[in-house]
């Protein structure tokens, strides 16, 4: 508040010295010599109009008469403006006529010079009031176009919260529907699953508080989950990792890759028969990391609008913003690719 007042001031001064510096030129060139009452009555109006205006902010802001304004309170502006001109002008024309400064020969009256000055000043505070409101509305639009970026910005980050809330649930649910097909079946391969499960909690939990995990972590979430899903589908499932050194470091959004691992095993085993391949590949092309999941089998349209992936697409145009891209689509006569190729961050 005292740096808006102190800039205030600074423009409100530098504004009439201006002004005065402006009527100074023009009138040492329209008069070969200026007549000594010339610079005291300059002072004067100058002294008079930095009073004047700063009242009329004042009177603004008792009576909320700047931007965001209503439309149907801009006759009250006009009125201000006129009401200011006439003090203004009585105010300057008084003062003039009390301590004679006019020149010889040119003793109008009062009221003359009162009509000669709402006249030439009520321009100038026409064009004051003019910049003050244009300040204001200009400061408005900044301050609202902030409050509007704050709060999409609140908004993306409740959207990926309850994103990633969503996630993990599926995931959970489809963990423990595989630990109790085997609970009646082999007792001991049901106790290494829950191992694993709870490994792969520990991981989510961890990783669930950040934006972004290292490919790294989240290839070691991916292959407890994997282990986990083979002691379900043994000889049916076979995994292939294709993963090259130079992109375990770099960073992915939690959890992504396990959705579109999870999402091959589902539509790869659980809805078709025979054996079922996943291939695990991330490299670097064109200074973008490009993560892919492949599996056998073939792709329904309706997969493609599915939780996991629907979330996948909504996540990255959060995080993003349009430059990820992912993409579902058949890529061989048994073969359905998920790829996705994410911005490298510096």
């Amino acid at each position: 508040m005292k740096k808006q007042s102190s800039l205030y001031w600074i423009c409100q001064i530098a504004g009439w010295f201006s002004y005065g510096l402006t009527i100074l030129f023009f009138a040492s060139i329209l008069d070969k010599e200026l007549n000594p009452i010339f610079y005291p009555r300059l002072a004067i109006n100058l002294s008079i109009g930095i009073l004047l205006t700063h009242l009329l902010r004042e009177t603004m802001h008792r009576f909320s008469l700047r931007p965001p304004m209503p439309s149907n309170q801009w006759w009250k502006l006009v009125l201000l403006l006129f009401v200011f001109s006439i003090i203004n002008s009585f105010s300057t024309s008084y003062l003039a006529d009390i301590l004679k400064l006019y020149e010889p020969g040119r003793n109008f009256s009062l009221s003359r010079r009162f009509l000669f000055s709402i006249i030439f000043d009520t321009p100038i505070f026409l064009v004051w009031m003019s910049v003050y409101i244009l300040w204001h509305y200009i400061e408005f639009t900044n301050t609202e176009e902030i409050k509007k970026v704050r709060l999409e910005t609140m908004i993306k980050e409740l959207e990926l919260k309850t994103i990633k809330s969503q996630i993990n649930p599926h995931f959970i649910f489809n963990a423990l529907n595989s630990i109790r097909a085997l609970v009646d079946e082999d007792p001991k391969r049901a106790r290494q699953a829950i191992t694993e499960l709870s490994n792969i909690l520990r991981s989510s939990i961890q990783v669930d508080k950040v934006e972004i995990a290292s490919l790294e972590k989240e290839l070691d979430i991916v292959k407890d989950y994997l282990a986990l899903e083979y002691i379900r589908f043994a000889d049916r499932l076979k995994i292939v990792y294709e993963v090259e050194p130079n992109t375990l470091s770099h960073q992915i959004p939690p959890m992504m890759l396990q959705t579109l691992v999870e999402n091959a095993i589902k539509h790869g085993l659980g809805k078709q028969p025979g054996d079922c391949t996943i291939k695990v590949i991330s490299k670097l092309e064109n200074d973008k990391l490009v993560l892919i999941v492949q599996n056998t089998g073939l792709l329904q349209e309706t997969e493609k609008d599915g939780f996991g992936l629907q979330s996948t697409r909504e996540r990255l145009n959060i995080l993003y913003r349009g430059q990820a891209i992912f993409e579902i689509f058949q890529c061989a006569p048994n073969e359905v690719t998920a790829k996705l190729v994410i911005p490298i961050s510096n």
